[in-house]
């Protein structure tokens, strides 16, 4: 079976088996149809460590970020576990390493950033305390913006725990640190009632 005929295959498992969303099956496609145009391969045995390394070298070259570059040797080590998995010839997964991503890379906030950026909802209106309450409880939680937008309406603040059906359907519990609980109440009682 060809390259292609696989990686739709790979595809199609990705998004059924593993329950990724089609945003990552696309992402996916992207990377990998960019490494196959690259390597200008047909057959999974002629996958070899100096292609793969040629691939990373072109992707370096066109000054792609670091944490960028990670994304597709992921998927393209990803695609190579899939394909060993199937007892398919091919390059193992594990001589392909992931570039080291520098520290400096890794952008965070400042703590005075961090605060201002909370406290930027001002007043006491319904927007305002909705909007606290958001910023107060993504950055308690870590949760993904689409996690926040599902959950339950009413949350069970005194344990302090909710939780989340993330990506892929897993199941994990997180966190709200007492300010974020305290910015929820405030928008509950601030909230104005809504018929039923």
């Amino acid at each position: 079976m060809g390259l292609e005929n696989l990686l739709k295959d790979y595809l199609n498992y990705l998004e059924i088996e593993k329950n990724r969303t089609l945003e990552t099956r696309e992402n996916y496609e992207h990377y990998l149809n960019t490494f196959l145009a690259s390597a200008k391969v047909r057959d999974p045995e002629e996958i070899t460590d100096r292609i793969v390394r040629n691939f990373r070298l072109t992707l370096a070259r066109k000054n792609i970020k670091k944490i960028t570059q990670n994304y597709y040797v992921i998927a393209l080590r990803n695609f190579l576990k899939y394909l060993v998995k199937r007892d398919i010839k091919t390059l193992s997964p594990d001589k392909v390493e992931l570039p080291k991503v520098s520290r400096a890379e890794i952008e965070t906030l400042e703590y005075e950033d961090l605060e201002r950026l909370l406290k930027a909802p001002k007043g006491r209106d319904p927007r305002s305390l909705r909007d606290r309450a958001i910023l107060e409880t993504l950055f308690s939680t870590g949760l993904r913006l689409s996690e926040l937008c599902a959950l339950n309406r009413y949350l069970d603040l005194k344990r302090g725990e909710i939780s989340v059906r993330g990506k892929g359907g897993k199941l994990r519990l997180v966190f709200i640190s007492d300010r974020a609980k305290g910015a929820i109440k405030e928008y509950l009682q601030g909230r104005t009632c809504e018929p039923n």
